[in-house]
């Protein structure tokens, strides 16, 4: 349970270092930081405690279902980027409470919150899972990988009576499943989907000249009119399916070329502010004040896949790290607050706390410096296993 898993993190760490003393060249300074803000991101979850069906899984509103989703992924990447197995069976109860009656994520109690784009981040998860070897304890149901395959099969917003939207994010999504499938299958199947997502996405202008991700259209008038406001996950959810597609195909210099653009798009969400060159913001509504609880978790996802990115083509590393090293040591200072100095803000660029805190702050700071340490970590499975 969670208290157990706080123990074993605080042994992992040894002594303590605040995330304000980051040192992003030192591996042990980078452990010790991301189990705190683990355990930070931790705090906010009391479902193993309460220990209810209606609250496994699920953060506290105002958190959404698919955002819960999203952060088990980022436990998971915590998990595997520092070896630090405390929480196994907290994220392993998580993932196995929501597999749905037919095993792809479709949980009848969450069904007014199962849009593409929201089950796309569970999706992404339970893949993670297969990718990254996690013990499935229940051998009665589907492998991680089955379930990751189940759950990409569906359309958009199934069962509810919401507008009829296409959206970036969604069709992003659908991308990234497909190229991470095809690289875990084998199957052309998989990879022929990517490869028409992508050519619909350029067709109708998401996926701008410049390789900007813009945020969608409506279908009832066939896409036509594009919104031009752009977020930081769904440029990082299309660079790294370009990415798995460059190294699925061994190196195909179309996937290699878009990888690239995509990768120098992602410039627009970094500061060019005299204080903080190169650090990392939600340039849609960081600077107005405006970012809702969605919003607040953005940036982990673009630092996840902007990592990630450079396991799949190692040629990115540099430029990475050239802004994500930055942005980590700005969001280690950026997590100090609360009384132990230790609470995340949501602005990285101030050099400071600056009191806005809640899961997406804290999520957004432990992706950023745990993805300090991925050039020591295993790439994902290139043949995931079919069952664990």
């Amino acid at each position: 349970m969670f208290v157990k898993s706080v123990h074993g993190a605080a042994v992992l760490a040894g002594s303590f270092v605040a995330p304000r003393d980051l040192n992003i060249n030192d591996v042990s300074s980078i452990r010790s930081v991301a189990s705190t803000l683990a355990y930070g991101t931790m705090s906010y979850y009391t479902g193993n405690v309460t220990n209810t069906p209606e609250t496994l899984a699920v953060f506290p509103a105002p958190v959404y279902w698919w955002e819960s989703g999203a952060c088990w992924g980022s436990m998971l990447d915590y998990q595997h980027y520092t070896g630090d197995t405390s929480y196994k069976d907290v994220i392993t109860q998580a993932l196995l409470s929501q597999v749905g009656p037919n095993f792809d994520y479709m949980v009848p109690r969450h069904q007014g919150d199962e849009g593409n784009d929201d089950q796309a981040f569970w999706s992404f998860t339970v893949l993670e899972a297969a990718e990254r070897n996690l013990p499935q304890p229940d051998d009665s149901i589907p492998s991680w990988l089955t379930m990751g395959r189940t759950s990409g099969t569906r359309w958009w917003l199934v069962g509810t009576q919401q507008p009829v939207v296409a959206n970036s994010v969604s069709n992003g999504g659908l991308f990234q499943l497909s190229a991470r499938l095809a690289r875990a299958t084998g199957n052309q199947t998989y990879q022929d989907w990517a490869a028409k997502i992508w050519d619909w996405s350029e067709s109708v202008g998401f996926i701008d000249k410049d390789f900007n991700v813009l945020d969608g259209a409506d279908s009832r008038d066939d896409c036509q009119k594009v919104n031009p406001v752009s977020f930081s996950y769904s440029q990082g959810i299309y660079l790294y399916g370009a990415a798995v597609l460059y190294n699925h195909t061994l190196g195909d210099a179309t996937w290699g070329d878009r990888t690239n653009k995509l990768l120098k798009a992602t410039a627009s969400y970094f500061g060019p502010f005299d204080n903080a060159t190169g650090v990392m913001f939600e340039h849609a509504c960081e600077t107005v004040g405006r970012c809702n609880t969605d919003m607040l978790s953005f940036k982990a996802y673009l630092s996840r896949f902007m990592w990630a990115t450079t396991q799949m083509m190692p040629s990115t590393l540099s430029q990475v790290q050239a802004v994500l090293n930055t942005s980590a040591a700005a969001a280690g200072r950026a997590c100090s607050g609360g009384a132990n100095g230790t609470l995340c803000g949501e602005r990285w660029y101030v050099d400071g706390f600056d009191g806005n805190t809640g899961l997406g702050q804290q999520m957004s700071a432990l992706e950023v410096i745990q993805g300090l340490l991925v050039q020591e970590a295993t790439p994902p499975s290139r043949r995931a296993r079919s069952s664990m």
